[in-house]
């Protein structure tokens, strides 16, 4: 039986692929929580945690959401607490703009779906402390429960 040389070269590539993928670092952390019946109510904040080990470096901190097109609004209002391994609580309201009647909405788009990812802070930020931080993100815009909005999460990324 002739061994064909095509599945062969092809097993080769694959597995170069695999290996060369396996040794890239991620120096990121993304999470993201489905909504039931696509509607955020106030009562179901988005909570988790990231580890932060290397205090050196700065990170950009986005808030990820998806939504249909649907969306009856411009922007989100979010309050976004986060608590250091020190117990310390920063805790801030913003208002994050989604997109305008005259460009339409931000971010990427398939469909009647979208997906943005905002920036929590101006610059990338540096956390004091290494350790175990924990997150929770709340919506608190007036509609409530907040329809359209299928996914809520959040995305930590090492500064290049």
């Amino acid at each position: 039986m002739k061994k064909n040389p095509i599945k062969k070269l092809l097993f080769v590539i694959f597995g170069c692929v695999v290996g060369l993928t396996a040794c890239v670092r991620m120096d990121y952390y993304e999470k993201s929580e489905v909504m039931p019946g696509h509607e955020w109510s106030s009562n179901n904040p988005v909570t988790g945690s990231f580890e932060i080990t290397d205090t050196l470096t700065g990170y950009n901190i986005f808030l990820v959401l998806r939504h249909t097109d649907a969306y009856r609004y411009n922007n989100i209002w979010v309050q976004v607490d986060l608590k250091s391994p020190a117990d310390s609580l920063y805790s801030q309201r913003l208002d994050l703009s989604l997109g305008s009647d005259a460009a339409g909405w931000e971010g990427s788009g398939m469909n009647d779906i979208w997906e943005v990812r905002k920036r929590l802070t101006a610059n990338a930020q540096s956390f004091k402390t290494a350790g175990k931080y924990e997150y929770r993100l709340k919506q608190i815009m007036r509609e409530d429960p907040l329809r359209h909005v299928m996914a809520v999460g959040l995305r930590v990324q090492k500064q290049e």
